[in-house]
């Protein structure tokens, strides 16, 4: 798999453990078609919403007369999906009736202004996505998403997404994540170590 061109993603410098005392992810990662599989599962008749592939560009549709909510990621890109996922998990239930959440969103090629804009609502979909991420066995990088635009310093952003992901996983999450994130879990065998993984994990 490849990264979906067009945007721009800052690697974690530990991506996952390699010595042999770290705790080590137990999976080799979900396709886009198990998450698919996953999702709809717990979703499709609770929530009337499934999770759809092969859109050019991601985006939310809500539920119109018989047809269910779509959660649509880009291609056929697992990490798309997950990070779909994780803003339908946070939407509320007034902004799930609205397409894409309601959410304005300013293209590739953002000034630092605009920028700063995008990542501070980006803060808890990405910080759950890693959760989502370390669960399904699928090597999770944070993005900028803005390759075109005012280059500006991203470190205080990835501290931000690594700090929300600790405290996720301390504390308690969303409903609806929290249904997606088990079921994850129990298909991969994923299940117990995200607090050491997190901890050996370097985002500067």
């Amino acid at each position: 798999m490849v990264d979906p061109p067009n945007s721009i993603f800052i690697p974690l410098t530990l991506s996952f453990m390699t010595a042999a005392s770290e705790p080590a992810l137990r999976h080799n990662g979900l396709s886009y078609k198990e998450l698919i599989s996953v999702f709809n599962r717990c979703f499709l008749d609770s929530y009337r919403c499934e999770l759809v592939s092969g859109f050019p560009e991601p985006i939310y549709y809500p539920a119109e007369n018989s047809t269910p909510a779509r959660v649509c990621f880009r291609e056929d890109f697992a990490s798309s999906a997950l990070h779909e996922i994780a803003h339908w998990c946070i939407a509320g239930e007034k902004r799930r009736q609205l397409v894409d959440f309601g959410y304005w969103y300013e293209p590739d090629g953002r000034t630092a202004k605009q920028q700063k804009t995008f990542e501070q609502v980006e803060v808890k979909p990405q910080a759950l996505e890693w959760l989502f991420s370390l669960a399904a066995g699928i090597r999770f990088q944070v993005s900028v998403d803005n390759l075109a635009g005012e280059q500006t310093d991203t470190t205080g952003f990835k501290q931000a997404v690594y700090a929300e992901a600790r405290s996720m996983i301390s504390g308690q999450l969303p409903r609806r994540a929290q249904i997606f994130l088990d079921a994850v879990k129990q298909q991969t065998g994923n299940s117990s170590e995200f607090e050491k993984i997190l901890r050996f994990q370097d985002i500067l």
